[in-house]
């Protein structure tokens, strides 16, 4: 429980700076097995890659003594929620699959209908594999979530972006892109409430994929934001995210889009606890500009340079909260980085 009782307070007291540092392994793609939601094969076929990679980090971590907390990651594309709602999926033998757009007007928008998760393989098959490693590692085992997308962001793969931000602009469209939003939405924030009862040792986490305690609201990926204005974002997307704080009793965020125009925006959320984003145009330190300081949600950060690490940990202001993450195999390199991080802290 050693790293638990480090981590959880850096998402929960908010009045507290601090800093944690997580070293992981690499992960075998999800491409190289097959995506286990798109497949006819047995669901047992992929256990051994959720368990194997597991049990990869959990010996990772105690080797290298960083402060992260192994979870075996139900891993997914992007794809799983558009495609319950029938779009087509490409996939790729070096890449995650994507979905397909396969409505373009506001009239074929109106005929999607909410389907049921058991009716969805790519959300059945999610739950079907969790319970099947749960009776692998036991109930004490974390399990990692699958990919995480806003109704909004769904809605984004199931009409083609060129028709639909059109929709958006017009009078006797944009209630259709709304409909449709709010359907995406209800499936997705159904889909949580199953896994939250299905797997109360779930970590909501699912960008970076860092562990993050079950209790704690979901995260999602909110990417399409970046393309929009800052009235468009109130309009069409804040309102969902409102729901699902307010539902949840909060939420964590992924932004991997140029969206610093959205954060104040983003303030408005109610306990938006934990924030993810990638380096994006303006670089990282847009971040404190807005969410620095007591009260402020914890900034869960991958992929991002050592030199930028120091940078925000010298400017930060009392009461901000850091989770670093790294992808490092070799067990003697990955203390070294995590060596030279606890000397910046």
């Amino acid at each position: 429980m050693r790293n638990e009782d480090k981590l959880r307070p850096l998402y929960t007291e908010t009045d507290k700076s601090g800093v944690a540092f997580c070293v992981k392994p690499s992960r075998e793609p999800i491409y190289e097995r097959g995506d286990y939601t798109l497949s006819e094969k047995p669901v047992d076929d992929w256990v051994s890659w959720v368990v194997e990679g597991y049990e990869r980090e959990v010996a990772h971590r105690e080797a290298v003594g960083d402060d992260g907390v192994p979870v075996a990651k139900l891993g997914t594309g992007t794809h799983i929620y558009a495609a319950a709602f029938g779009c087509p999926v490409k996939t790729f033998d070096n890449d995650n699959p994507c979905a397909l757009p396969f409505i373009t007007t506001a009239a074929e928008a109106d005929k999607i209908e909410v389907p049921a998760i058991e009716s969805c393989p790519t959300l059945s098959r999610v739950i079907e594999l969790g319970q099947k490693v749960r009776d692998s590692l036991g109930p004490d085992a974390y399990l990692g979530p699958c990919d995480m997308q806003t109704g909004f962001d769904t809605m984004c793969l199931i009409w083609d972006k060129t028709d639909l931000y059109c929709a958006m602009m017009l009078e006797d469209e944009r209630e259709a892109v709304k409909r449709l939003a709010d359907k995406c939405a209800e499936l997705y924030k159904q889909f949580l409430i199953e896994l939250r009862h299905e797997f109360p040792n779930m970590s909501p986490l699912h960008c970076p994929g860092t562990w993050c305690p079950p209790e704690l609201g979901p995260w999602m990926s909110n990417d399409e934001c970046g393309a929009v204005s800052t009235d468009m974002f109130e309009e069409f997307m804040l309102p969902e995210m409102v729901d699902l704080a307010e539902t949840f009793g909060g939420i964590g965020m992924h932004c991997c889009a140029s969206a610093e125009h959205q954060f104040e925006s983003f303030t408005k959320i109610p306990n938006l606890y934990g924030f993810n984003r990638v380096q994006a145009q303006q670089g990282w330190l847009p971040i404190l500009e807005h969410f620095a300081g007591p009260g402020s949600p914890t900034h869960v950060l991958d992929w991002i340079a050592d030199e930028a690490i120091a940078q925000l940990l010298a400017q930060a202001p009392s009461g901000t909260r850091f989770i670093f993450q790294k992808t490092i195999d070799d067990i003697d390199e990955a203390k070294a980085w995590l060596d030279g991080m606890r000397a910046l802290a």
